[in-house]
């Protein structure tokens, strides 16, 4: 069935009851936070649920106790993709097909939805409490095809490798589609936004998408593999941990973080995991620190007590005495792990699951010879590194030219002797263990360009953020000033320049000291950066003045977003020994109009904005509107 047909047929996964309702409400333009409030109200799960989201990054803030709160806290677009995926989790945590784990299945989503959280925190990315419901409704479509398809998904499953690619091209060939289409179509039904979608799209494969470098949805990409890759520490061993661990360590390097950092984030967001698991009732495994997974040593397979390696050996031969001789060789040999295949076609897809160090093959066979195999081998980016020994009855130099034309490394005349197929055997695991030499190097010197890569982003880091609150310092909103006015200079859209000032701080400082003083900033900071819209740029402008660019923002849409930033800081309670301190914030706001030359012109009008709203009376907003000066609030 195409994805058409299966659209239509409603057999795609969706929310029912409140969550149906929110995102109902949620396509009208006419929608207040009050109805959504209202609405959510109804479900008293979703209310817990949406309240620990509102407060699981408080942080020294007024706890929201009330839905009505909550709701503007997170946003009308959060409320309703958190709401959906809630719901999604509770209607389809079991289902008809036998072979798909659903538990696990919400498991490793949950804790891709809170990596993902995190990862937005850190980075600025994106919304956090919008990247959540995409990383718990990224893999989506597994559980469609698994709703939609029961009994055909279950064997597919059964059949798939590890690797998403290999489960792609499994699902296309049986179903005609694959999940990462469905998870598109659902998320699209659903209402996020293209921005978000595609990112979620390519996410299994970021190099796949043609993003253009350092773009917004070559960012998002690319985290969302990260979180995805957090999240697979909750899936098998010891050994798929290690393999794990280390390409986390080097996407953690891609964004400023060492491995330090990398350990603490993640046992943060384990810790995390288990609070929602129980909350969600979805499982979420007792996983060790993230320091005893890198320290432990992963169980080698491929390497034996001595040092020496233990290869992998595909064999492909038709002829069984001759096949059992081999084996036995072979095993007597060096003690390889020996894969059996009798003809080309089976040894090919052998070869895909066994991945073998050295593929010995005979020449003449049916179904596909020798000659066929590894042309077809050669042509896999996966193949072309194997040592490939041919085994054939004839020695002419036309067909051993023939032979090596077609991939060959080497190859022993039938019937084989012991002292030959020793010889190249020796020969292969020397050629392997270059290999594997080369491999580390290219390895080391990977993780070299990233450390230096690393240092380089933490220099250009701590030359534009401001180290107490964590914001872009007066640098980087002097060059983000800059980009905004000739991004509107040459597209014509409006901009807004903020300047917000802590009220009657220097008092603040002298009653409470300035170790008080520096936290209240650096909540304020925080809190500024945490309400503010994904295209703004909030920066500390120095001692307590900050600074908001805005792009694309006209006068009555800048001035409302001020308000709500002035009211939201003025709900700002600090924790002071049995004390709760507020502060309160003044806004000085202007809007790019024509006769303005520069942003220069622009950041003064707003600061005579600042300095009017200072001596009316502080905690109020006053624009500058073609020369004057209003109060708003």
């Amino acid at each position: 069935m195409s994805l058409e047909k299966l659209r239509i047929s409603g057999r795609l996964p969706s929310p029912k009851g409140v969550a149906l309702a929110v995102m109902e409400l949620c396509r009208s333009d006419d929608t207040t936070m009050d109805d959504l409030a209202e609405v959510v109200q109804r479900d008293p799960a979703l209310c817990g649920r949406l309240l620990n989201l509102a407060n699981s990054a408080a942080m020294g803030v007024r706890p929201v106790v009330a839905v009505q709160e909550a709701v503007l806290r997170l946003g009308m677009r959060a409320v309703r993709n958190l709401a959906t995926g809630f719901a999604l989790i509770d209607q389809y945590s079991e289902g008809a097909c036998e072979r798909f784990d659903y538990q696990q299945f919400w498991s490793h989503s949950l804790l891709m939805a809170l990596a993902m959280r995190e990862l937005a925190v850190r980075t600025r990315a994106a919304v956090p409490d919008e990247l959540f419901a995409c990383g718990l409704m990224a893999r989506i479509g597994r559980l469609a095809l698994a709703t939609a398809y029961p009994r055909e998904y279950s064997e597919l499953i059964a059949q798939a490798p590890e690797s998403d690619r290999a489960l792609v091209e499994l699902e296309r060939g049986a179903l005609d589609l694959d999940h990462n289409q469905c998870s598109r179509e659902i998320l699209t039904s659903f209402g996020l936004p293209q921005a978000l979608v595609e990112p979620v799209f390519y996410h299994e494969a970021p190099e796949e998408a043609g993003f253009s470098d350092g773009s917004r949805p070559h960012q998002l990409t690319h985290l969302l593999y990260f979180g995805r890759r957090i999240a697979d520490l909750s899936c098998g061993g010891e050994r798929l941990r290690s393999d794990t661990i280390a390409e986390l360590l080097r996407l953690a390097g891609r964004i400023g973080l060492d491995g330090d950092a990398l350990g603490s984030m993640i046992d943060e967001i384990m810790q995390r995991w288990r609070e929602w698991g129980k909350l969600l009732e979805v499982p979420a495994g007792d996983l060790p620190t993230f320091a005893d997974m890198a320290q432990a040593p992963a169980p080698r397979e491929d390497e034996r007590a001595s040092g020496a390696p233990l290869l992998r050996v595909l064999l492909v031969e038709d002829e069984p005495l001759t096949r059992q001789m081999l084996v036995s060789a072979l095993e007597r040999i060096g003690g390889h792990k020996v894969f059996v295949a009798t003809n080309g076609k089976e040894g090919l897809a052998l070869a895909l699951e066994t991945m073998p160090h050295i593929v010995i093959t005979d020449w003449r066979m049916p179904v596909m010879d020798g000659l066929e195999f590894c042309r077809a081998l050669r042509e896999t980016h996966w193949g072309q590194s194997m040592y490939v020994i041919m085994l054939t009855a004839v020695d002419a130099e036309d067909e051993v030219v023939h032979a090596f034309e077609a991939g060959v490394d080497d190859y022993i005349l039938k019937p084989v002797s012991a002292r030959a197929l020793q010889a190249r055997m020796r020969a292969a695991q020397h050629y392997v263990c270059l290999l594997q030499s080369w491999e580390r190097d290219r390895e080391q010197l990977k993780q070299a360009a990233a450390d230096l890569a690393l240092s380089n982003r933490k220099l250009e880091h701590y030359a534009h953020t401001d180290m107490l609150t964590g914001l872009p310092n007066r640098r980087a909103a002097m060059e983000s000033l800059e980009q905004a006015w000739n991004g509107a200079e040459r597209s014509g859209e409006p901009m807004a320049v903020m300047m917000l000032d802590i009220d009657a701080f220097k008092s603040f400082n002298d009653t409470y000291g300035h170790a008080v003083g520096d936290r209240m900033l650096a909540e304020v900071g925080r809190l500024l950066r945490e309400i503010s819209r994904k295209d703004d740029r909030v920066c500390r402008f120095g001692g307590e003045e900050f600074i908001v660019v805005c792009r694309n923002t006209g006068m009555q849409a800048a001035r409302d977003f001020a308000e709500r930033l002035r009211n939201v800081v003025a709900g700002l309670r600090l924790v002071h020994g049995d004390e709760h301190v507020q502060t309160t914030v003044s806004i000085g706001l202007a809007c790019k109009e024509p006769e303005m030359g520069s942003y220069d012109v622009m950041v003064n009008a707003a600061d005579k904005a600042l300095y009017a709203a200072k001596n009316g009376g502080r905690n109020r907003l006053c624009c500058y509107d073609r020369g004057r000066i209003r109060t708003v609030g």
